[in-house]
């Protein structure tokens, strides 16, 4: 099963592009980014309503830099879109990062 979609990797492409802080490596920016997706994926799971997800995730401590916040309503709808089967069964996170890696060489 073809987890990343044309969609999806359009919008890799979009978030990979931005810019990177300064000091950042690409495994560093692509850590965030899968943080950021796994957050909400695990959001989901936890049947946060997608109209409620920024706010409940900046609420608490998150594991990645205030500017990644910028990225939840970017990978929401594709998580969002995922059947729940996909979303108990696989990784986004790990998915996202290996793409993202992939995109920055």
């Amino acid at each position: 099963m073809k987890i990343l979609t044309a969609l999806s990797a359009a919008l890799l492409s979009a978030v990979v592009a931005a810019p990177v802080m300064a000091g950042e490596t690409a495994e560093e920016t692509c850590g965030y980014q899968a943080d950021v997706v796994a957050a909400v994926q695990q959001a989901r799971l936890d049947r946060v309503k997608e109209r409620n997800l920024t706010e409940t995730l900046t609420a608490g401590e998150t594991n990645w830099p205030e500017n990644y916040n910028a990225a939840i309503p970017l990978v929401a709808p594709w998580i969002y879109d995922q059947k729940m089967k996909v979303i108990r069964n696989e990784d986004l996170g790990a998915v996202w990062k290996e793409q993202c890696l992939a995109q920055s060489q």
